[in-house]
């Protein structure tokens, strides 16, 4: 029996992109989908000059040098063996999400409507929503949709880390006193 691969689209919340400008190429052969929300919280960080600020404006620039004259709607290829990129736009809000969320339009509420309405449209794909926001992973969840944290900035492997000293027995003499005159 042979296992069927599940194409995986990873929905991108703004505080993602304004920690890690470059992580766009942290998702392998998967899609990344930019609901528009995001592209407007982001159009309120690009001035400044705090990390935030940088990422914002670097993100945004890496969009307009991947797209160059090609339109978003149906994707834009993110380079070989690798996804699409797409932005999504709004859509109304989805009548079970409604219930819950009754007319919000917070930010959140808008991106957690949009991977519902993907969620609910095509099966046969898993949609993932990937935010640093706790809440957002919670609500996001209560709804039964998948989220997770973004975490490529983490240590694996804490022994692997440089420690910061190095034993060398075999140096030549004298060596160590060079160094310090």
């Amino acid at each position: 029996m042979t296992k069927q691969h599940v194409r995986k689209s990873f929905i991108l919340d703004t505080n993602v992109i304004l920690h890690d400008s470059s992580c766009i190429k942290h998702f392998d052969e998967h899609d990344i989908i930019v609901p528009i929300t995001v592209l407007e919280e982001l159009d309120h960080f690009k001035k400044g000059s705090q990390s935030v600020n940088f990422h914002a404006r670097e993100f945004v620039r890496s969009l307009d040098d991947l797209s160059s004259n090609k339109l978003f709607n149906g994707g834009v290829s993110l380079g070989e063996g690798k996804g699409r990129l797409s932005i999504k736009l709004e859509q109304e809000p989805h009548p079970e999400l409604r219930r819950h969320f009754p007319a919000s339009a917070k930010p959140d509420h808008q991106i957690l409507n949009i991977c519902y309405h993907l969620y609910k449209e095509d099966k046969s794909r898993s949609f993932i929503l990937v935010t640093k926001d706790v809440n957002l992973r919670m609500k996001a969840k209560a709804v039964g949709l998948m989220a997770e944290n973004y975490i490529t900035d983490h240590i694996k492997d804490l022994g692997a880390l440089y420690t910061g000293t190095r034993v060398i027995d075999d140096s030549p003499f004298g060596l160590i006193d060079e160094l310090h005159t």
